[in-house]
């Protein structure tokens, strides 16, 4: 990371029992911080419950509540409407993030319209008292996008930006608000090109930071500010120290 210019790092938490191995790595490195939360996606893990995230959302250098959202891609056989426990899920880190006062990391996947719903329901629609947050690893359309960034929330930008199959995602990319963009790894998954198949890390955001730079068509160090500004708006991490490089 420190060779790549990549000065901090958001540990995103998906399993309650993986927390105490995130929460160590933000705790040992002063340039990491930690999400609590339980991924969509998790079956057969230990169920969150309201006064579990509020307790692990409320430690030290935990910045953010999730990931959580809604994944409707592999419903193996089962409904919609059998994913409920999916949605309960979902609106307890909602209920979490806003009785911290922190904003929510969201996947959301084949799910947009629940998505964007069960946030309406909870109050998350970009009014006053709403945490906001980062739709992550988008992969969603323009219209999400818009619906996204009208309730507060960022959009955060992946390694699938520069896959060649990833255009409809570079031209949404083209024109996102620069203050409400971020970028992000989704580690250890989709390594950006030339990197393609290969085990994900920090080190190789720039690459992500390259192509937005390209198709918005500004400079490199440009997206860098511009990422460590937002990340610095919208998790606010406490640091004593705060240089120019890509978040």
């Amino acid at each position: 990371m420190e060779q790549a210019q990549v000065a901090r790092a958001l540990c995103i938490c998906t399993t309650l029992e993986e927390f105490p191995v995130v929460h160590r790595l933000a705790l040992d490195y002063a340039n990491f911080w930690a999400t609590a939360g339980v991924h969509p996606d998790n079956e057969g893990v230990q169920e969150p419950s309201l006064q579990d995230l509020l307790a692990l959302g409320a430690l030290p250098k935990v910045l953010a509540i999730g990931e959580t959202g809604l994944d409707y891609y592999r419903l193996n056989g089962r409904t919609v409407a059998d994913m409920h426990w999916q949605r309960e899920r979902f609106r307890v880190h909602i209920r979490a993030a806003r009785r911290l006062g922190k904003p929510l990391v969201i996947h959301t996947r084949s799910a947009s319209q629940d998505t964007l719903k069960l946030l309406d329901e909870e109050g998350e629609t970009g009014a006053a008292g709403s945490v906001g947050g980062v739709f992550h690893c988008f992969t969603e359309s323009a219209e999400v996008a818009r619906a996204a960034l009208d309730r507060g929330f960022y959009i955060s930008f992946s390694g699938i930006l520069t896959f060649k199959s990833a255009q409809d995602l570079r031209d949404i990319a083209a024109w996102i608000p620069l203050n409400r963009l971020l970028i992000e790894t989704d580690s250890p998954y989709l390594a950006p090109v030339p990197y393609r198949g290969k085990t994900n890390n920090p080190s190789l955001v720039p690459w992500v930071a390259q192509q937005i730079a390209q198709v918005r068509g500004c400079s490199v160090e440009a997206i860098g500010r511009a990422s460590t500004d937002n990340f610095f708006q919208l998790f606010k991490p406490q640091e004593p120290l705060r240089q120019s490089a890509g978040a």
